[in-house]
């Protein structure tokens, strides 16, 4: 079972050899990078590519762990009993079962996504490590044993936005998805738009990574900016020289609301236009 990427995802040789070797010592894959690296979507394709289900657990800021494994709804069960429902005396009726539950309970193995696992609270990951260890967990309402029949493939991700505890760091595969480069990304940008104009993708990247390469931007435009930013230059009947103007260089990129996505990353482009034309 070994994962090399798909059509539809571009995965470096670091990036495949992480996922494989994640797979092979069954620890969870922690995934980090800027956000529009495709994180995310590095699981859905692992998915598909393995031809396993997929279970997505996306995290909010008021997420907790238990709801991984399940909840007890007992405001239904209360409603219930106020009504005269028999169902109430089987409280197993109220056990709702989360994503871990859901991946050990299924049928063959799964890749199971914790997606954005930073954004919850710092005691989320260390609330997880018995049953990312062991593979189990205990129901306390019913006092049944939760055992993972095949061990899912997790692929944990983050934005970075806070440390995680090492006890939790302990336990995962790491890699970190650096920035493409120039040559993967036009691999990313074909995949995307096989039919793109040459022209069109070259003088687009250029203008792209300069705009990453500006001190002080406060967020630097992403792979999947560049992707909508793409779609919207072939889609709109823009002169086809826009981007080749010897004025562009001294103007912010068009269409960059796309790219840009505050104001004052905005205003520094401005900015720095102003001063190219002063100077020339």
């Amino acid at each position: 079972m070994n994962f090399t990427g798909t059509q539809e995802y571009v995965a470096t040789a670091e990036l495949q050899m992480a996922v494989n070797a994640a797979i092979q010592l069954q620890k969870p894959l922690l995934i980090k990078g800027e956000p529009g690296t495709g994180k995310t979507m590095l699981a859905e394709q692992v998915a598909k590519a393995l031809d396993l289900p997929l279970i997505q657990w996306h995290i909010k800021s008021t997420t907790k762990a238990q709801q991984g494994l399940y909840e007890y709804d007992a405001v239904s069960r209360l409603r219930d009993s106020q009504l005269g429902d028999e169902k109430v005396h089987d409280i197993s009726n109220y056990i709702i079962q989360g994503k871990i539950w859901q991946a050990f309970e299924s049928g063959s193995q799964s890749v199971l996504l914790i997606d954005e696992i930073d954004k919850a609270d710092i005691e989320f990951p260390n609330d997880l490590l018995l049953e990312l260890d062991k593979m189990e967990f205990f129901v306390y309402e019913t006092k049944q044993l939760i055992k993972a029949k095949t061990r899912p493939i997790i692929v944990i991700t983050s934005n970075n936005e806070k440390e995680l505890p090492d006890a939790f760091l302990r336990r995962c595969f790491f890699h970190y998805i650096e920035f493409p480069d120039t040559v993967t990304m036009e691999r990313i940008v074909n995949v995307h738009y096989p039919d793109i104009k040459r022209t069109l993708l070259t003088q687009a990247m250029d203008i792209f990574f300069d705009v990453r390469k500006i001190p002080g931007l406060k967020k630097k435009p992403s792979t999947s900016e560049l992707i909508d930013w793409l779609k919207l230059l072939m889609a709109d009947d823009l002169p086809e020289d826009i981007l080749k103007n010897p004025d562009a260089k001294n103007a912010i990129p068009p269409l960059y609301g796309a790219l840009l996505k505050n104001e004052q990353d905005v205003h520094l482009l401005e900015k720095l236009a102003f001063m190219h034309r002063a100077k020339s």
